[in-house]
């Protein structure tokens, strides 16, 4: 297990490495000088040429991204074009954001999604292993951002009961924690379901289920358990997207956080502001799934790690 898992650190900083060469490249051939958008635009050249030297920009390519990575190495992405703010102290902030938003978002996904899964399973061909699935694909196929105006209009609006942006307090995240989780709970209850079929059909389930077990521990402590690899992959995947920020969701609900960040940084194209962010989503990713790799060795012990990696 310690070699695999020193291996798989080996090939994040690998990982890691190869984004952040891609993502320089590809900042830096979009045609436009960052440094006239941030100016007035009645400035002139020897102003632009001025600025650009202060910010580095006008030593080769080469030389800017060995400055970036070992400025990344330190944690420290240089200052915003724009805003003027530290861009760590930018990630840090609106990662406190978007993390509330994340954890709401993934509690919600996985009662949901697990309890309609399973549901569903058990209950296989019937009318409410129908219904379930029918809004399961419902919540996979409707638009995040349009579940969240509806969710806007009707809760917020309509009936009152809770504010539609912001983030002033709990009640502001529940909102969009529904309409971000959505999907992802729809996603859960299918591939719950499907799991947990295949795990019924198994003779130890039928096995325990003769010896007089009672169906919610033959379900709870026999099937879910031995169903749970695809559903870890899954589940640790989209929280990987939760909390790297949504885009759409917190333009939404106007929540400062990753994404909004994100969206930010591009349309002014800050460059020390988006390679941060880049860094910081691919980091992770890179993480989560290094944590869901090794947790499939907890969950069913008939995986083990050789010195291979395998």
């Amino acid at each position: 297990m310690l070699s695999y898992i020193l291996k798989r650190l080996a090939q994040t900083v690998l990982v890691l490495f190869g984004i952040t060469l891609i993502t320089f490249i590809l900042l830096n051939v979009v045609p436009g000088d960052p440094v006239a958008m941030m100016l007035d635009k009645r400035a002139d050249e020897a102003t632009i040429e001025k600025v650009r030297h202060e910010m580095g920009l006008d030593v080769p390519l080469p030389e800017q991204y060995i400055n970036f990575v070992k400025g990344a190495v330190r944690l420290d992405f240089g200052k915003s074009y724009f805003t003027k703010e530290n861009v760590m102290d930018a990630l840090v902030r609106s990662f406190k954001v978007t993390v509330k938003l994340a954890a709401m978002s993934f509690i919600f996904a996985c009662v949901i999604g697990l309890t309609c899964g399973m549901i569903a399973a058990v209950y296989r061909g019937k009318w409410i292993d129908s219904l379930l699935m029918t809004l399961s694909m419902v919540g996979v196929s409707a638009p995040s951002f349009w579940i969240a105006i509806i969710l806007q209009i009707v809760i917020g609006l309509k009936l009152d009961l809770l504010p539609i942006s912001g983030f002033d307090g709990p009640l502001n995240y529940i909102l969009p924690s529904i309409a971000l989780g959505t999907r992802y709970a729809g996603s859960i209850a299918r591939i719950t379901r499907t799991s947990m079929l295949d795990v019924i059909k198994q003779d130890y389930i039928r096995t325990a289920r003769s010896k007089g077990v009672k169906e919610f521990l033959v379900i709870m402590k026999h099937a879910l358990k031995n169903a749970m690899i695809p559903i870890v992959t899954l589940v640790g995947t989209e929280l990987g997207y939760m909390l790297t920020g949504s885009m759409l969701i917190e333009k939404v609900f106007a929540i400062p956080g990753i994404g909004k960040l994100a969206v930010d940084g591009m349309m002014n194209r800050d460059l020390p502001l988006l390679q941060g962010t880049v860094v910081y989503i691919a980091l992770v990713f890179v993480i989560v799934n290094l944590v869901v790799d090794i947790s499939y060795a907890f969950i069913d012990p008939r995986i083990r790690y050789g010195k291979g990696g395998e």
